[in-house]
């Protein structure tokens, strides 16, 4: 998969940056799904857990849906604080920023954001989750 197209300005990773962050804390989940395109593809290690399947990969809207529906539903809040620095690095159509674990209110679950762009749009999104959180996965099962 190509990491994102040459038309992906660094405003259009901001926008991402920001509006992703902002819809998901919001519970946007209609505004979150409108930053995909249509065949988006997304990987994480909690969709086996939240979708009851073998695979981390997802695509497409219908599938995000129901993801982010049930991840809404099913968020810790106290270990999902959504702290970051408001930094992230930007290059080749490929957008990437964490949640580090450590926040001023205590420790969240660790994960990094790996996105390749187009435009202002989400072609590829990966998630990776740190030591605090990758536990928690195996946990819950």
């Amino acid at each position: 998969m190509s990491t994102g197209t040459a038309e992906t300005t660094s405003d259009d990773a901001r926008f991402i940056h920001d509006e992703w962050d902002r819809r998901t804390r919001a519970h946007d989940i209609d505004g979150l799904l409108a930053l995909y395109l249509p065949d988006a593809v997304f990987e994480s290690p909690l969709v086996p857990r939240i979708m009851d399947t073998d695979s981390g990969v997802l695509v497409g809207h219908e599938r995000l849906r129901e993801f982010f529906a049930r991840g809404t539903r099913g968020r810790p809040e106290e270990l999902v604080r959504f702290h970051r620095s408001g930094r992230f690095l930007f290059g080749g159509g490929r957008l990437m920023w964490e949640y580090p674990r450590r926040t001023p209110d205590g420790d969240q679950v660790d994960i990094a954001e790996v996105m390749d762009l187009s435009g202002r749009r989400i072609r590829c999104h990966r998630i990776y989750w740190g030591w605090f959180g990758a536990p928690l996965l195996a946990r819950a099962r």
